[in-house]
């Protein structure tokens, strides 16, 4: 037997299954060591996930599937994760769980078991259970389960092994003998020594008749008894899938009945298996009081934000301080050395005032950038983000707004691109596409180099309040623009969050690491490949007209396409050629608006204190003041998005025509608010 045949052989595929927040993804990563997005929200898997581990003489291929709360279809996520689970793919299934509010979780657990196939519990975040005084009954649970439960940490990479021990033993048995202390009598059908949850005599009797009338029609169906209990609840898909005459056994529709009596099961679990249930969420529900409070939630969140955006100046200001020295250092190394070679006044000119200044006025940033996302990574994995989630999910409610559109929207502030996919969680086609369309107002964090560079320039002190007037600005605006495309679309469903607001924690230091470098990483990437080209490309626009080189850039291509746009950006306050040529060129790249003025104004090293002098000049002379500034940040809010944004919003509607109806929206919002601004602040200032 050759070498592939053998590992063909012993190839064990296994699907991680969980609740939202229950850590799966963390878990997934720390066996396969990728680098996954992990975020304590819904929404943030919508596509499962697959990598590779080894265990002793078996190779495991393991599937990241979306976090759901049941398998009853009502989500993309959920009919996803329902359709790979049924498949025969599956070998076992693990089905991660937050140990610390076992009880929500258990219930997909139940349905999990009903599938007949093999399942095993790992019991995720056993840490923060002993940190909180709780204990689980390790015998018992397995015991009245039917299957193994595994106590693991996927922060600290403990109890791995003896998962994957367990998911290699159990692959071949879907459910152990299970012990219940049910006094003899009380079920007639003596189906204890089969199923682990069994329900009235009532409704065995109904499943048991449906059994038999499935049998007749499908006598090759796998698993009857779970197909009988869909049946019984009136599953969509079970019942067109199998269409099979059961009206004269269900009377009514039993789903209520059945989802009340695996409750009852899940409390019986857990009075025989959790001690000191009771005082597990009284620290959580004091938090909440305030943090999720009908008024002050809000407020509290917004404070929060500043917070964040007072650090992400303070600190991250005093750090690139001394990346700008090593930047100054740089630059004038490199072109002392081109000096040294001889090289042409023009190529050093490309090189040092085009390539690199762009590039360097973006890496400049670098620290501002590093603690928005430390402090984005704390709040998401302490749990305080899916609050965020919860607290706004009310007042949009009240806007005829879907609930669920917020997540992507929270998403927004980290990168469009990943904002939009998010928006495949709105089971609701006309939500989707509305939430498509207001995401981009978010301001993601390549808009931040253009907050820091101009109101660190003209606002002085109140610099953190201008730039964190962006993000609040950018909500309104995306709230207020859904709010009127609902009116012209005529939606009147509205799709109700329901989300599960998970224990607070200690963050997990790795998954902060793995999401502030993954973010570090693309950002130092982006300034490597698009800005960088894009700085060349300003460059060589500023430096060539029609007749070939020019002295003046005045006669430039690049000034002859701004003066093109100058009397339909005048009203705006942004009536210079070279504010549009660098406000057209940030469609590249969001960050590429400051590349393109360091290169446009011939200022090295942007973002230093000599550099923003300059810039202040240069513009003071041109008539450019703080109204002006506070404008062309609104414009850069609000305006089209990246390239990489607009082409997910093209994947995502399927449709040139919505993409473009985007792009317009998001022009003509930027446009006129802009506009409004600055002709009232005009009158006052």
């Amino acid at each position: 037997m050759s070498k592939n045949e053998n590992n063909q052989r012993n190839m064990i595929n296994v699907a991680f299954i969980g609740n939202p927040n229950c850590g799966k993804t963390s878990l997934f990563n720390a066996f396969t060591g990728a680098r996954l997005k992990v975020a304590n929200w819904p929404g943030v898997t919508v596509e499962k996930k697959e990598g590779h581990t080894h265990y002793h003489d078996h190779d495991y291929k393991l599937v990241d599937l979306p976090g759901i709360y049941s398998l009853t279809s009502y989500t993309m996520e959920e009919t996803l994760s329902r359709e790979y689970i049924l498949g025969d793919d599956v070998d076992v299934i693990v089905n991660v769980v937050d140990a610390s509010s076992l009880e929500r979780n258990l219930y997909l657990t139940l349905q999990l078991i009903e599938l007949g196939k093999p399942v095993v519990l790992a019991l995720n975040m056993m840490d923060i259970v002993e940190e909180r005084g709780m204990e689980i009954d390790l015998h018992r649970l397995p015991e009245m389960l039917g299957i193994p439960a595994i106590p693991v940490s996927a922060r600290k990479k403990t109890g791995l092994n003896i998962l994957m021990h367990a998911v290699a033993h159990h692959k071949d048995k879907p459910v152990d003998k299970t012990e219940h202390h049910h006094s003899e009598g009380q079920h007639i059908h003596r189906h204890h020594d089969e199923f682990v949850l069994v329900y009235s005599d009532e409704i065995e009797d109904k499943i048991d008749a449906v059994k038999n009338r499935l049998k007749e029609h499908y006598p090759d169906m796998k698993n009857k008894r779970w197909h009988a209990i869909k049946m019984l609840a009136l599953d969509d898909e079970v019942c067109k899938k199998y269409p099979v005459e059961i009206s004269d056994i269900a009377d009514k529709n039993y789903e209520s009945d059945i989802v009340a009596q695996k409750y009852d099961f899940i409390d019986e679990v857990m009075e025989e298996c959790m001690v000191n249930r009771a005082e597990k969420s009284a620290r959580t529900d004091k938090i909440d009081a305030v943090l999720t409070h009908k008024i002050w939630g809000v407020p509290v969140f917004l404070g929060i934000m500043a917070l964040v955006f007072f650090f992400t100046f303070t600190v991250g200001d005093w750090l690139k301080g001394y990346l700008e020295i090593g930047l100054d250092w740089l630059f004038e190394a490199v072109a002392g050395f081109l000096a040294m070679c001889h090289v042409s006044d023009w190529v050093i000119s490309l090189v040092v005032d085009g390539a690199l200044a762009g590039v360097g006025g973006i890496l400049s940033f670098l620290p501002n950038i590093f603690i928005l996302f430390l402090a984005l990574a704390i709040l998401e994995d302490s749990g305080y983000m899916s609050r965020v989630a919860y607290v706004m999910n009310h007042i949009m409610g009240r806007l005829g707004l879907s609930g669920r559109a917020f997540i992507p929207m929270l998403l927004g502030f980290g990168c469009s691109v990943p904002a939009v996919m998010a928006s495949r969680a709105l089971e609701n086609p006309k939500d989707r596409l509305r939430t498509i369309m207001v995401t981009p107002f978010m301001s993601c964090s390549a808009k931040l180099p253009v907050y820091v560079l101009l109101s660190g320039m003209f606002f002085g002190k109140y610099a953190v309040f201008a730039a964190f007037s962006m993000y609040v600005i950018g909500m309104v605006a995306a709230v207020l623009v859904s709010v009127i495309l609902n009116k012209i679309m005529k939606t009147d469903h509205v799709n109700n969050l329901l989300i599960e607001l998970p224990e607070y924690k200690t963050p997990n230091v790795r998954s902060i690491w793995i999401y502030v470098w993954e973010k570090i990483k693309e950002y130092i990437t982006k300034a490597g490949t698009t800005i960088f080209v894009a700085s060349v490309i300003v460059w060589l626009l500023m430096n060539f007209g029609l007749h070939g080189m020019v002295e003046d850039m005045a006669d430039s291509f690049g000034a002859c396409i701004g003066k093109f746009l100058v009397p339909v950006m005048k009203p705006t306050g942004l009536g210079y050629w070279q504010i549009v040529l660098a406000l057209i060129s940030g469609i590249a790249a969001k960050e590429v608006v400051v590349s393109s003025l360091s290169v446009l104004y011939g200022i090295t090293n942007i973002s230093s204190a000599s550099g923003t002098a300059s810039l202040v000049n240069l513009l003071g002379a041109q008539g450019f003041t703080g109204v002006n500034a506070y404008a062309m940040m609104l414009f850069c809010l609000l305006y089209v998005p990246c390239i990489a944004t607009i082409a997910m919003i093209r994947q995502e509607t399927k449709s040139r025509k919505w993409t473009m109806i985007s792009v317009c929206i998001q022009l003509g919002t930027a446009w006129l608010v802009s506009a409004v601004f600055y002709q009232i602040a005009s009158l006052f200032l």
